[in-house]
């Protein structure tokens, strides 16, 4: 097992947020959120390996779309929605995990852990961050006779005061329900979720998603902090060697249809020379000269090329800047069974009106019961 520091919380943010894929939360919140938990107390991360073989896992997260002009989280709602998940759940949870690495979803389940002495398990939902919690539902929405508890704790108090729901019932309408809850209560909101045995993590999760995420971020931190003159470049190319990516455009952002926020996601798609990337919150896919270069669940990232920093969809609303568009092929990366989920492919394919189905990775099937 490992104590994470406030070093870790800075490499979970560098880190995270090339796999936040535009999404993933926000940086600022990352900072705020590893920092407290490395200071009030210590999380603790531990492997699969390093848990009884009968634990009981949960999954925490945020719910929302990161450009929502009034979402509100506060530390505390992380607590409480937990909190109120190991008071009903009938199995003993011990360690909790992130749905998806980001910007601060790396950090998620930390200071969970610090207070509630929970430990973080390095593992995600998926490696990479997405836009539905079915997405990282690991493979519960075909697990025949699931029924989840979903805890959700927070939201904006000017607008809507606080807010406190449990959920139960299938994970594909519960999340559904915690979709638009996060847009009535401001946008965004905490959760604590999807209860699972530990033979279930180990066999449907991107096992060690969160080490790969801070390992990328201490390769970043070092150009960062070293005396280069074009950090930036230097920046870009640890992110490449690191993850093994690759990069399909280079040039001045654009917008080839604006960002739209509704329905608790952000829509819209960016252009860099003649490759779109669409985005549902995060880059769902690349094109260039109309045909298909990427497509979720590879990471896609789009890499500011004067600092090296990934770029969050929010932050893109003008554009006119130099980028680097970059690709992870998602077989070179833990793949959890949920990226793969016809399901909730499914569900995208409806939102976006593109294709991802018949562009899925192949991988050796999982079971769907355990």
């Amino acid at each position: 097992m490992r104590d994470l520091t406030a070093t870790d919380a800075r490499n979970a943010v560098l880190g995270g947020g090339v796999f936040a894929c535009g999404g993933g939360g926000w940086e600022h919140h990352g900072v705020l959120m590893g920092g407290l938990a490395t200071s009030v107390n210590t999380p603790v991360l531990a492997t699969v390996d390093e848990l009884p073989d009968d634990a009981w896992v949960a999954t925490v997260a945020a719910i929302g779309a990161p450009a929502a002009a009034n979402w509100e989280i506060r530390p505390v709602d992380y607590i409480d929605a937990l909190r109120e998940l190991m008071r009903i759940s009938e199995h003993p949870i011990s360690a909790v995990m992130t749905g998806q690495n980001g910007y601060s979803t790396t950090v998620n389940g930390w200071i969970q852990s610090s207070l509630l002495g929970v430990k973080v398990l390095d593992a995600a939902g998926d490696v990479r961050a997405h836009p539905t919690g079915k997405l990282g539902s690991l493979g519960l929405t075909t697990r025949p006779g699931y029924t989840t508890t979903q805890v959700v704790s927070g939201g904006n108090r000017a607008l809507h005061g606080h807010f406190l729901s449990v959920n139960t019932g299938l994970v594909t309408t519960c999340d559904d329900v915690l979709r638009d809850i996060s847009v009535r209560t401001g946008g965004f909101i905490a959760s604590a979720r999807n209860v699972v045995e530990l033979d279930w993590v180990k066999e449907h999760a991107a096992i060690g998603a969160i080490s790969i995420a801070l390992d990328l971020g201490a390769a970043m931190a070092r150009e960062l902090d070293s005396r280069r003159r074009n950090k930036g470049e230097a920046v870009i190319e640890a992110v490449l060697r690191q993850t093994g990516g690759r990069v399909v455009a280079r040039g001045e952002l654009g917008h080839a249809t604006p960002t739209v926020t509704t329905g608790g996601w952000d829509h819209g798609t960016f252009r860099v020379g003649d490759v779109e990337v669409p985005y549902l919150n995060e880059y769902m896919a690349v094109t260039s000269g109309g045909e298909r270069v990427a497509t979720y669940p590879d990471t896609i990232a789009i890499l500011r090329t004067d600092t090296g920093l990934p770029l969050a969809v929010k932050d893109a609303a003008d554009g006119g800047f130099e980028v680097v568009v970059i690709v992870v092929d998602a077989t070179a990366l833990p793949l959890a069974s949920s990226a793969t989920d016809p399901v909730s492919l499914a569900e995208c394919e409806d939102i976006m009106g593109i294709e991802f189905l018949r562009y899925l990775p192949d991988v050796p099937p999982r079971p769907a019961d355990g």
